[in-house]
């Protein structure tokens, strides 16, 4: 992501948590609708706009936002280590292999090395979203009145840590690590991939266009390579059981794939249950790969002019 005078880590930080921030602030509510269809068992099936209407028509609009506390506080960290993670590691591997150019296998390095950093970092946040995207963690009292079992973002993390307690906040840990590390991974490799693909066109407009595309694309890749993963860490982190049970992301993998894999021995079914909540996610995380992409450009790019 290097221009030839890369920014200072604190002006990278800036940039990311503002391509973060406007990232997930567009595509929120998709990444509520994966989640609960994610922590679904069994051979339950709803379409996102069947899940979308649910929500709203049982819990109202702002449901679509419940939890969004948590992800916003952790954006700026999030995203800074994301792409200074990425830019430090890509140079970290170039001197450690001896060459200037960063080639297609270094890149997928670097996205996966800075994706195990940044999964390291977020996961009690990650935890205190899924809980609070749950619908299980909401009590319909009627179709007036509706009280959380989470009241609030702060109430939630309390009650974590009373019920459950400290270490509760890194329950999913080494699967979330093994979502980043194939997101990234798969992210950053399709973005260098295309841009040493296609020409590179002197107009700033037109390479917007390219990065959105590429960062597309990306982010689509990655989404693909980590759902089942991300399906594993949203039923470790949704589980409020204090009772102690095996959570190694592999086995995790084959149990779901067993128990529902609807009752059929083709493996294309059996596969399918590691893609709950695939549609929306890709809906999210495709555009918004190509958000992020094209934010953290445009920031950067002001930050070099003014400095």
């Amino acid at each position: 992501m290097s221009e030839n005078n890369p920014l200072p880590f604190y002006l990278q930080f800036t940039a990311g948590a503002i391509a973060g921030v406007s990232e997930i602030c567009a595509m929120y509510p998709l990444d509520v609708v994966k989640t609960r269809l994610q922590l679904k068992l069994g051979n339950s099936h709803s379409s996102i706009l069947d899940t979308f209407k649910k929500i709203i028509r049982n819990e109202g609009f702002f449901r679509l936002y419940r939890g969004l506390l948590a992800p916003i506080l952790i954006e700026a960290p999030k995203r800074a280590t994301k792409f200074a993670a990425n830019e430090q590691y890509s140079v970290i591997y170039r001197k450690l292999f001896n060459t200037n150019e960063l080639n297609q296998k270094l890149s997928v390095l670097t996205g996966v090395s800075a994706g195990i950093t940044e999964g390291a970092l977020i996961v009690p946040f990650e935890l205190i979203k899924i809980r609070m995207q749950d619908k299980n963690n909401v009590m319909i009292l009627n179709i007036a009145i509706q009280v959380g079992l989470y009241e609030t973002t702060m109430d939630c993390a309390t009650k974590i840590y009373r019920t459950e307690g400290l270490m509760a906040f890194y329950k999913g840990l080494e699967a979330t690590l093994w979502r980043h590390a194939f997101w990234n991974g798969g992210y950053f490799g399709t973005i260098h991939y295309i841009r040493q693909s296609i020409p590179r066109r002197k107009e700033e407009d037109s390479r917007l266009i390219d990065n959105f595309i590429a960062g597309t694309i990306g982010g689509t890749i990655g989404t693909i390579l980590n759902t089942p993963f991300d399906v594993v860490k949203t039923r470790i982190q949704g589980d409020t059981s204090t009772i102690s049970r095996s959570s190694w992301t592999m086995s995790y993998l084959l149990q779901i794939a067993k128990k529902e894999g609807y009752g059929s021995l083709r493996p294309s079914i059996r596969f399918r249950s590691l893609y709950k909540g695939f549609t929306p996610k890709v809906l999210r995380l495709g555009p918004g790969g190509g958000i992020l992409l094209v934010v953290f450009e445009l920031v950067t790019r002001w930050m070099k002019n003014i400095a």
